[in-house]
């Protein structure tokens, strides 16, 4: 169809005939939506001089090739425009602003946003909320909500795009009060929601174990005239499979079917998945089994699915059955299904074997993730081997990874233990808060309520903060001995405070202003009182 069009395209001109903008944007979309990027890039640079093209040309332009990821094209077109005597619009730049964003160039998207009050273009809902959104994607968490309210401060009000990409960040984070505040002030203010808002708040309630919750939302959203999706129906299969209440989830799955729904994929690897942690193989066998009977074919997902079973059931042989099962498939192996095969190993102790599969991956052209080295490493300081350990650090951090806490807990006691005093300190100095540059700021303490202290250095290294004295207090009750080698390194009074409440007053036989007065000494005694039986 696109190459019989453009056939005509070319004929007309060919006969003299100059066609309209309209006819050759006509002829640009059906080239883009055909994913033929090529044909369609050489018919905008060879026609675009010989025939009346409009700034609508350039807009479909940039975005084809925004949505086909090639960001450099899009730019050209960008900067082609002045040499027709044409000037970008706002639409161009919101599309831009987008495709950067996905892409995770959320630098350039700025830019370009500044750029638009610098050209006199007005940003509009979509404008603000794409970026809002791109800066929560990539963990810009506070920018995000500034320029939520920045929006709004210069009278431009939200749309549901923008109450759904609010929402969507309120669930993430496991502040569902706020998202239905949002939700409530968005049916307020005349706005019609939709299924997209419902599915986001059913997921986020899910999250939160609350999927009774969520199936009492379906039921409003029923009374409003919105029918239950896929999503919708996945969502609550999967909330009830992570309570336990399998029954519940396999009466949702009958009940998807009645209403004309047919299962997905997605659907079938929840419902396996919930079985198998419930220990129900024969259910999850016949799950399987239906599935290829409807013409679903297993994914990698379901097979690591089946291999996180028997790994937790300590079968590492009916594991690596599975496993080159899935290889005979010819599906392809990817980090995740190492990474359940490498905890199996680790949690039996068997560093040999762990080794062995953590270089193969070399061979397989698979990186290691964090997620992996975090593994290996608590794996090695179980066995006593340091060395490995740290070298396993070293690696990540060579490789622009950040360990997590508990890996760092681990190597310590290990060091501990192993009496390399000085490895330690070393190890304890790597985690004091980074001084550099690309640190956006302390993490915010409320930020600290819903995390464990793990969690909440992670989320820190993430989102650029500086760990602050609350967390470090949750790390320390973690690491019990090891937190004098921190506690002395931070030097925060706070922590000082809390070391004395947790071992008492009689115990510690030392006054906070002693404490404070005396650092090297009140931190011996403390040591010295924590020692004694």
């Amino acid at each position: 169809m696109p190459e019989e069009g453009l056939s005509w395209f070319v004929k007309m001109i060919d006969h003299g005939f100059v066609p309209r903008s309209n006819l050759f944007n006509s002829l640009l979309i059906l080239l883009l939506e055909s994913n033929d990027l090529a044909k369609a890039w050489w018919v905008f640079n060879e026609f675009k001089g010989r025939i009346g093209v409009d700034v609508y040309s350039f807009g479909i332009m940039v975005k084809g090739f925004c949505e086909g990821n090639e960001l450099g094209k899009a730019f050209k077109i960008l900067d082609g425009l002045g040499d027709v005597g044409l000037s970008p619009n706002v639409v161009i730049y919101t599309t831009l602003i987008d495709g950067c964003c996905k892409n995770g160039d959320i630098d350039r998207a700025k830019e370009l946003f500044l750029k638009m009050d610098e050209l006199g273009l007005v940003a509009n809902q979509h404008t603000y909320t794409v970026l809002v959104n791109g800066l929560f994607r990539k963990g810009l968490k506070n920018e995000g909500f500034q320029l939520y309210e920045k929006m709004k401060s210069c009278g431009i009000m939200p749309n549901v795009y923008s109450y759904n990409t609010m929402i969507k960040e309120q669930c993430n984070a496991g502040r569902l009060s706020r998202a239905f505040l949002l939700f409530a002030e968005m049916l307020e203010g005349g706005l019609e929601c939709n299924i997209v808002t419902y599915n986001i708040l059913i997921s986020g309630l899910c999250k939160e174990k609350k999927p009774w919750d969520a199936e009492r939302l379906v039921k409003e959203m029923r009374n409003r005239g919105l029918s239950p999706n896929l999503i919708t129906y996945n969502t609550l299969i999967d909330g009830f499979c992570n309570i336990g209440k399998l029954r519940k989830a396999m009466f949702l799955f009958d009940q998807m079917k009645f209403d004309g729904h047919m299962p997905s994929l997605v659907t079938y690897n929840v419902l396996i998945s919930g079985f198998c942690k419930a220990g129900n193989l024969n259910n999850a066998a016949n799950l399987v089994r239906e599935m290829e009977e409807r013409g679903i074919t297993p994914s990698k997902v379901t097979y690591t699915i089946l291999i996180d079973t028997f790994v937790h059931s300590g079968d590492m042989e009916k594991a690596f059955e599975t496993y080159y099962a899935m290889e005979k498939l010819g599906l392809a192996i990817d980090v995740y299904t190492i990474g359940v095969l490498l905890k199996g190993w680790c949690a039996k102790g068997n560093m040999l074997e762990a080794s062995k599969l953590f270089k193969s991956m070399k061979n397989m052209s698979i990186h290691p993730n964090d997620v992996i080295y975090n593994t290996m490493i608590n794996g090695y300081c179980k066995e006593g081997t340091t060395y490995r350990a740290l070298r396993l650090l070293k690696d990540m951090r060579k490789y622009g990874m950040i360990p997590n806490i508990a890996s760092y807990c681990s190597t310590i006691r290990a060091l501990r233990n192993d009496g390399k005093l000085q490895e330690l300190e070393a190890l304890v100095e790597e985690m004091e808060p980074d001084s550099s540059e690309d640190v956006v700021g302390d993490l915010p303490p409320s930020a600290i309520g819903g995390f464990s202290g793990f969690d909440a250095f992670d989320y820190a290294s993430r989102n650029k903060w500086r760990p602050i004295r609350q967390l470090y207090s949750r790390i320390m009750w973690y690491l019990r001995f090891p937190c004098f080698y921190v506690l002395q390194h931070l030097k925060f009074k706070r922590l000082y405070y809390w070391l004395l409440w947790f071992l008492g007053s009689d115990a510690c036989a030392v006054s906070v202003d002693s404490v404070l007065q005396c650092e090297e000494e009140s931190i011996a005694k403390a040591k010295e009182a924590y020692d004694t039986p």
